[in-house]
C-alpha cells in the first residue's frame, strides 16, 4: 500500500518546525522514518501535513556538559553506536545503541524519533528512563524537561501538546564506577522485545534505577535498592519477586507469565551489571 495524500514540508530551524506543527489538524513529525514510513504506508497513520526535520542543524548537535550530555533529537542509534558522540554513562549508550534492530534500521532510526513513537517495547524508553535522562521540550510556551520515564502515556501516546516537538534528550554523567545492564527478551534478533529489564548501580552518586520496560505502557521504575534487593548484596538471586510482582500488577501487567518474563528480564540485566 501507499500513504495517503499529504502535505509535505521541511523546515530549516526549530521555530519554524513548531510554527508548522501549531497549524492544526492531522500533522506528524518524521526524522529516520523507520516506524512512521511502514506506518504511513499501511495508513495506520493519515495526516494532512508532514514534517520533516532532517534539515534542522540543532537537532543534530551534541553538548558535553560537567553533569551531563544533551543529544539532539535527530542523531541516530549508528552515531551512538559508532562512537561518534561522547558517552558520558561508561558504555551504556553504546551498548543499548548496538542491540537495536539491524544495522540498516540504526543507520537511520534516530534516539528522538524513538522516544516520540511511543512504543513500550522500543530499546531506548527502557534504557533512558534506568539512566535518568530528559526529554527536552520545545513549544509556543518555549522550552521545558520531562523524565523520559514520564514522556510515555501509553502506547503511541505522549505528553506532547499540540505545536510541541521533542529537541533534545539530557542524559546524566555517570562515574567509571557505574555499572549497568540491559536485557531484553524476543522472539528472535531485530523484533520488539516482548519483556526488557534494564539495571543501573552508580555508587559513586548513590544511584540505583531499575526498569521493568515493555509492559505495555510506561516503564515501571524502582530506585530503592534495599527495597529491591531486600536489603541484601546486590545480585540477580536478590531480587524480591513478591515486591516486583505487586508493582507490576499495580501497573497494570496482571498476566502471571508475562510478569516471570520481565522477571527473568530484569534478573539478567543485574547479573550482567553485578556478576556473582
Amino acid at each position: 500500500m501507499k500513504p495517503v495524500p499529504f502535505d509535505y514540508a521541511r523546515p530549516a530551524d526549530v521555530p519554524a518546525a513548531l510554527k508548522l506543527a501549531g497549524t492544526g489538524g492531522a500533522v506528524k513529525i518524521i526524522a529516520g522514518g523507520q516506524s512512521l514510513g511502514p506506518m504511513l504506508n499501511l495508513r495506520l497513520v493519515q495526516p494532512e501535513l508532514l514534517i520533516d526535520i532532517t534539515a534542522i542543524a540543532e537537532l543534530k548537535r551534541v553538548e558535553e556538559k560537567r553533569d551531563s550530555l544533551v543529544i539532539g533529537s535527530c542523531i541516530t542509534h549508528a552515531d551512538i553506536e559508532d562512537g561518534r558522540i561522547p558517552d558520558v554513562t561508561n558504555g551504556a549508550l553504546r551498548t543499548v545503541a548496538a542491540g537495536i534492530a539491524y544495522r540498516a534500521v540504526r543507520n537511520r532510526g534516530t534516539i528522538g524519533g524513538s522516544i516520540v513513537h511511543a512504543d513500550p517495547s522500543a530499546d531506548w524508553l527502557s534504557a533512558l528512563s534506568a539512566l535518568g535522562a530528559a526529554a527536552i521540550v520545545s513549544g509556543p510556551q518555549g522550552t521545558r524537561r520531562v523524565p523520559v520515564e514520564n514522556f510515555v502515556l501509553g502506547v503511541f501516546e505522549t505528553v506532547l501538546a499540540e505545536g510541541e516537538m521533542l529537541t533534545g534528550l539530557d542524559v546524566p554523567r555517570r562515574s567509571r564506577a557505574a555499572r549497568f545492564g540491559y536485557h531484553k527478551l524476543s522472539r528472535k534478533t531485530g523484533e520488539f522485545a516482548h519483556a526488557i529489564g534494564v539495571y543501573l548501580d552508580d555508587r559513586d552518586s548513590d544511584t540505583c534505577r531499575a526498569v521493568i520496560g515493555a509492559t505495555g505502557g510506561a516503564p515501571l521504575v524502582f530506585t530503592d535498592r534495599g527495597r529491591l534487593f531486600r536489603g541484601r548484596t546486590v545480585s540477580a538471586a536478590a531480587l524480591d519477586d513478591d515486591y516486583l510482582r505487586a508493582a507490576m500488577t499495580a501497573g497494570g501487567l496482571t498476566d502471571a507469565i508475562e510478569q516471570k518474563l520481565h522477571l527473568a528480564a530484569l534478573r539478567r540485566a543485574v547479573a550482567k551489571a553485578v556478576p556473582s
